[in-house]
């Protein structure tokens, strides 16, 4: 099968790379030659604009657009829009909002053109264990396009699936990215206690390992836990600084959409703020504060 890559990100990158090496022709886009460059060194073929990633596709071309989330994917998929023919599909495989993907299927059916969401998980390591997809879109459309996802997925029975009609794909995604906030949250709050367990003298990167294997915690996010704990137990030249892609605030926001309680991924997006915060004011209130009606000790600042 064929299609395009229009984004040679670290992600995109790797898909396009494990797509040629599953047999298929991918043509990769990217603003910059050097990227295009690579990803021919990788077996893909190379266009330096989006005329020229239509026009090496044959019908029905098919668009996998891997770029970031907002004005960028509304850009690309509407310039998309005026260059593709009745019976393409763009694959939004990006971490876009759920709820942009109604309008973008809209925007593009109104030219005959057929859209699908695909929640894509596996980071760094998809290019060999393979990606996680949770799509959205017609069953005729995902139909269509099994072979692809098959190929990128970890095996072709496993990994990935149709969860329902338009945006239903990067809404799972959401969550799964809110569910991770909170399992990254236990496992570094857990090492952290561990760590303050002086006496002990506890080997961080021992324990990982340990539970590895039978534990109820073992998992693929421990194995990257015990990596980094390999790398260097103390984190030494790592700041204390934490992004978020968005999708846990989004997953909060739905919850409270929704009524449902999830304080445990909310408190875990909410620690990504305090990871940022170098004046920390609020800290600084509070220890005022107990000074003030109990005086208790203050810590000058440095």
């Amino acid at each position: 099968m064929e299609l395009a890559i229009v984004g040679l990100g670290k992600m995109g990158m790797n898909m396009a790379t494990r797509l040629v090496r599953g047999g298929h022709r991918v043509v990769g886009y990217a603003r910059t030659a050097a990227t295009v460059d690579e990803a021919i060194s990788n077996g893909a073929e190379g266009a330096h604009s989006l005329e020229e990633v239509v026009s090496k596709l044959n019908a029905p071309r098919i668009v996998w657009v891997m770029v970031p989330a907002g004005k960028t994917t509304d850009d690309t998929i509407e310039k998309l829009s005026t260059l593709l023919s009745k019976g393409d599909i763009v694959i939004d495989g990006g971490n876009s909002n759920y709820k942009d993907d109604a309008r973008h299927a809209t925007e593009l059916a109104a030219k005959g053109i057929e859209f699908v969401d695909c929640g894509t998980s596996g980071g760094i390591w998809g290019i060999s264990e393979g990606y996680s997809l949770m799509i959205g879109g017609k069953p005729e459309v995902t139909e269509m396009l099994h072979p692809i996802f098959e190929t990128l997925a970890p095996a072709a029975d496993k990994g990935w699936g149709r969860m329902g009609p338009h945006g239903s794909g990067h809404f799972v995604k959401m969550i799964h990215n809110g569910i991770e906030y909170g399992m990254m949250q236990a496992f570094a709050e857990g090492f952290s206690i561990m760590k303050a367990k002086k006496e002990f003298d506890l080997d961080l990167a021992q324990i990982s390992h340990v539970w590895q294997h039978g534990s109820v915690v073992r998992s693929w996010l421990l194995d990257l836990a015990a990596n980094a704990l390999d790398e260097d137990t103390q984190f030494k030249d790592i700041k204390p600084w934490v992004a978020d892609s968005g999708e846990g605030r989004w997953t909060v926001f739905e919850a409270v959409d929704l009524d449902v309680p999830a304080p445990i991924i909310t408190l875990a997006l909410q620690m990504r703020f305090v990871s940022r915060d170098d004046e920390n004011y609020t800290a600084r209130m509070l220890a005022a504060l107990r000074n003030q009606f109990g005086g208790h000790a203050i810590k000058k600042a440095e």
